[in-house]
């Protein structure tokens, strides 16, 4: 039984097309299938600011594998002892919030990989991802499909980025509007000029080092902004807030 192919890294290697994905918040497999169905390239299961754990992202990453979109899982940090569980229940792609350096980055890239490339623990008769050591050459071949974004949004990061960028095994790099405008004094208004402004030279920049870029936007007319500028993917919504607009907008016809 061969290992499961990573279609979203080979699509970030290709860049023949943007991967236009969606946030999932509600942290419900029941809701996380229903997106699944809906087109969307990939759909990031949200550990950091979503209440999840390590069961409740297990039954997401089930409920969505019988369709053809790739599950991206954000862990709460980039805590080697959690990426390790989260690849063995079978996320292949991570994005790890606040990365601040080349060195982080390194480590990250690291628990990723099994030795002698990396420091990722050895229990595959135990894990999902080999299913259950069915695949018979997981342990040699997994390396390869894991996919590692790293999230830039604060100024040291902003700083380091060339230097993250330069680290073999990242592949992506992803813009935090939300913090980043934060950390840049602007909180609560990454539509701010100068963030945009910001924003737009980090993208150019992660581009010029050759990294695929990546950004969350639910304004259409950002997205598409970020989507022109050469984004390799973009997350073009959230669940929560859809679901939000929709009743509200339910509420309101009938109240009015």
């Amino acid at each position: 039984m061969p290992i499961p192919k990573n279609s979203f890294k080979a699509a970030l290697r290709t860049r023949a097309r943007a991967q236009i994905g969606l946030w999932l918040g509600l942290a419900d497999p029941y809701c996380a299938e229903i997106c699944a169905g809906a087109g969307f390239d990939w759909l990031l299961i949200d550990g950091e600011h979503a209440p999840n754990d390590l069961r409740s992202i297990l039954a997401q990453l089930q409920a969505v594998a019988p369709y053809p979109v790739h599950p991206v899982v954000r862990p709460v940090a980039g805590d080697v002892n959690l990426i390790k569980q989260l690849l063995d229940i079978g996320a292949q792609t991570l994005l790890v919030p606040m990365v601040e350096s080349a060195e982080q980055a390194g480590q990250l890239v690291a628990a990723m990989r099994y030795p002698p490339a990396g420091i990722r623990g050895v229990g595959s008769a135990l894990a999902r991802a080999s299913a259950w050591n069915r695949h018979s050459g997981y342990l040699h071949e997994a390396d390869q499909e894991m996919c590692l974004l790293v999230q830039i949004e604060t100024r040291k990061g902003l700083e380091n980025l060339e230097a993250i960028a330069a680290v073999e095994g990242v592949d992506g790099i992803f813009i935090g509007p939300a913090d980043l405008s934060g950390a840049l004094g602007r909180l609560g208004h990454p539509d701010d000029p100068e963030i945009q402004a910001a924003i737009e030279d980090a993208l150019q920049r992660i581009q010029a080092c050759g990294r695929a870029a990546g950004i969350l936007s639910a304004s259409e007319p950002l997205a598409r902004r970020y989507l022109s500028l050469g984004c390799s993917f973009v997350a073009v919504g959230l669940d929560t807030a859809l679901l939000v607009r929709a009743t509200e907008d339910l509420a309101r016809k009938f109240q009015a």
